[in-house]
């Protein structure tokens, strides 16, 4: 069941893409690979994020699906990264529960905007 909306998903898009780029910082990562990862991949959310069409993209480009596909890739890459990358002996448990994080609000969002249940547009008799 998918109970993220689309509204709340571009808020974690956004917090998730900061959190990333400051992850070296925030979880002390070690300089290379580890720490170069997650601001790529913090980056890289926060451009598809302003590019997607949903109630928090700006340019309004990419298909929800479609980033939503992206954002599923992200957390694989991610969680995966310290064995792809070679850094597994040095750090890997922020880059697995984020990339899982990444993963699981890709499949529990929305994939259309909900409709606000505003007044009705004819008086009830």
């Amino acid at each position: 069941m998918r109970f993220i909306s689309t509204r709340a998903h571009g808020a974690l898009d956004y917090i998730v893409g900061l959190l990333l780029i400051f992850a070296p910082q925030l979880f002390q990562l070690p300089p290379g690979a580890a720490s170069r990862v997650p601001v790529v991949l913090g980056l890289a959310a926060l451009i598809y994020s302003l590019l997607t069409r949903y109630e928090l993209g700006a340019v309004k480009l990419i298909p929800f699906k479609a980033h939503l596909v992206i954002d599923f890739l992200s957390g694989v890459v991610l969680a995966l990264s310290p064995w792809l990358f070679g850094f597994s002996e040095l750090v890997w448990v922020p880059h697995v529960i984020v990339g899982v994080l990444e993963i699981g609000a890709s499949l529990l969002t929305q994939t259309t905007p909900t409709v606000s249940q505003g007044a009705p547009t004819r008086p009830v008799m």
